[in-house]
């Protein structure tokens, strides 16, 4: 049997320590890392703890330029941590859904997004990291909102010798409510805003001297939308003078028409027993005389017969037809003569002649 000499206790012992060198280093190595993460994990727990305490590291904030939209609207959303010394990650949740990560330093997280439907509203909420430090913001919804149309302007006068009275009245039948109304004359501003929660008109009352000059005035309607203002059609009152009366013509014109209907009965009430008459006379008068035979022509005049009358000699007798007898007894005739023409021995010329004017003339036309 060998016995173990010292010489080889001393190159066993180095083999063994040389086979145990290499996996205590590998150990000391990994105790060392453990060491080091545990240290900065303890030192970040501190400087969280620190950061809250001294509120180095407030809550961030998140918002928007606007708060009320449209549907289709494009809007932008900021989240910022008044921190600006460290490196910052910032994440962007819709309720539950991670929307968005950046990480900034000393300046914000803006992310752009267009509101379409409900569910684009909100909420939405904003995380700022550190390390292993972290906070939220307060929840952000955005509102929808209807634009208002433009606006309706009514205007009611009351007239008096000195002044006018004026009431203006200004409405829009669409948009979300509230809704503020401004009145203008021109474009200057006569009234404060007035707020509207139900659906009814703002009134403005104003009092004007007749300075005989028309004036313009308009009203604006606006929510809470800003870039949303809606203006009123301008309505000008007719310029009036002092002496003037609006109620004037209303009271005068039913008083000429009653007048003119009074000149209209008058005459028709003057006219009618004329027209009658001549109705009576234009029935009385025969329509046909019928076709006489003539030899050379038949002459016609109107008289009146009177008592005595003598017929003129070399004419036939008249014939007559009765026309109408007036209130004296007498009747109008239409008489008509024959004229008679003989042949006569011409005479010298210096006698004068004697023809059918001549006869005519001594009849006179006794018509």
């Amino acid at each position: 049997m060998r016995t173990t000499t010292g010489w080889d206790l001393e190159s066993l012992s180095k083999e063994h320590l040389e086979l145990e060198s290499p996996n205590q280093n590998a150990m000391w190595k990994k105790s060392f890392l453990v060491f080091l993460f545990s240290l900065s994990v303890q030192k970040a727990a501190l400087d969280c703890k620190r950061m809250r305490k001294t509120n180095e590291f407030p809550s961030p904030n998140l918002h928007s330029k606007m708060s009320t939209v449209v549907r289709g609207q494009n809007v932008s959303l900021s989240c910022f941590s008044e921190n600006t010394s460290r490196q910052i990650t910032y994440s962007l949740f819709r309720g539950e859904k991670h929307l968005e990560i950046q990480d900034r330093k000393g300046e914000p997280m803006t992310l752009n997004l267009r509101i379409s439907d409900a569910q684009d509203l909100g909420p939405y909420k904003c995380k700022a990291q550190v390390s292993n430090c972290f906070k939220y913001s307060r929840e952000f919804n955005f509102v929808f909102v209807d634009p208002v149309t433009a606006p309706v302007l009514n205007i009611s006068v009351i007239q008096t010798k000195t002044d006018q009275y004026i009431m203006l009245r200004c409405i829009s039948f669409n948009g979300s409510l509230p809704i503020n109304y401004t009145f203008f004359e021109k474009n200057i501003t006569i009234s404060p805003a007035i707020s509207k929660d139900v659906r009814e008109p703002a009134e403005f009352n104003l009092t004007n001297n007749n300075s005989g000059e028309g004036k313009e005035y308009k009203c604006e309607a606006k929510n809470t939308l800003p870039d949303h203002a809606k203006y009123s059609q301008p309505v000008t009152i007719p310029s009036t003078g002092g002496d003037s009366c609006p109620l004037c013509l209303q009271l005068l014109l039913p008083g000429l028409l009653l007048v003119l209907m009074v000149i209209i009965l008058i005459l028709a009430l003057w006219m009618l027993p004329k027209y009658k008459a001549r109705k009576a006379m234009k029935d009385n008068v025969p329509r046909d005389y019928g076709n006489r035979p003539m030899e050379i022509g038949i002459y016609a005049n109107i008289c009146e017969n009177q008592a005595g009358e003598e017929s003129v000699p070399g004419l036939e007798p008249k014939q007559s037809v009765p026309i109408a007898e007036d209130g004296t007894g007498h009747s109008q005739e239409i008489h008509y003569v024959t004229p008679v023409f003989r042949q006569v021995a011409p005479r010298d010329q210096g006698e004068p002649q004697f023809g059918i004017r001549d006869a005519i003339k001594m009849g006179q036309w006794s018509l």
